[in-house]
Order: C-alpha cells, then structure tokens, then sequence
C-alpha cells in the first residue's frame, strides 16, 4: 500500500511539473516592452502574408496567390471564373 501511494506522489509531481512547462511557453499577450515571436526567430523570418482566395476563401501565402482584378486567387482557373463572373454582370 505505501508503494501505491509514493507511485501516485511521484505521477503526481510529474504531472504538475510537465503541466509548468507546458504553460511556460503560452502566456497571455505580450506586455507593451515584450516580443511576440518565440525566442530566437528573428522579424520576418519565415513570416508570410497571408491572403485569401477571393473565390473560395482558402488562405494561402501571398507569394503563392494569383493576383488579379478582384484580389488574390488560389489558382488561375478560381482567378478566370471569378473574373469571368465580374464581367458579365
């Protein structure tokens, strides 16, 4: 019986500990002085500007939308449809 209990004592710490450093890393927002990105990423590495797809509404990054009159496309045949559609009424 005293075995059960130093096991349930010892998955307990465990637990707590690994639930410490889950939290670690998912504050709330940043105060005014913080950074928001993880530490070490610098500004605009791997960062994208995220667009949608005035068709569909799928996001994509920017460098890989098709633009064209009406916005950003995620593919040419969504781009020739939607202007297709814009031109006749």
């Amino acid at each position: 019986m005293k075995y059960l209990l130093l096991l349930l004592v010892v998955m307990g710490l465990v637990f707590l500990s690994g639930v410490r450093k889950g939290r670690a890393g998912t504050g709330s927002a940043p105060s005014p002085g913080e950074d928001a990105r993880p530490r070490g990423q610098a500004a605009g590495a791997g960062a994208a500007m995220m667009v949608s797809c005035a068709e569909c509404g799928t996001h994509l990054p920017e460098s890989e939308a098709f633009p064209g009159r009406g916005g950003h496309f995620c593919s040419a045949e969504h781009r020739q449809r939607h202007e297709a559609r814009q031109s006749h009424g």
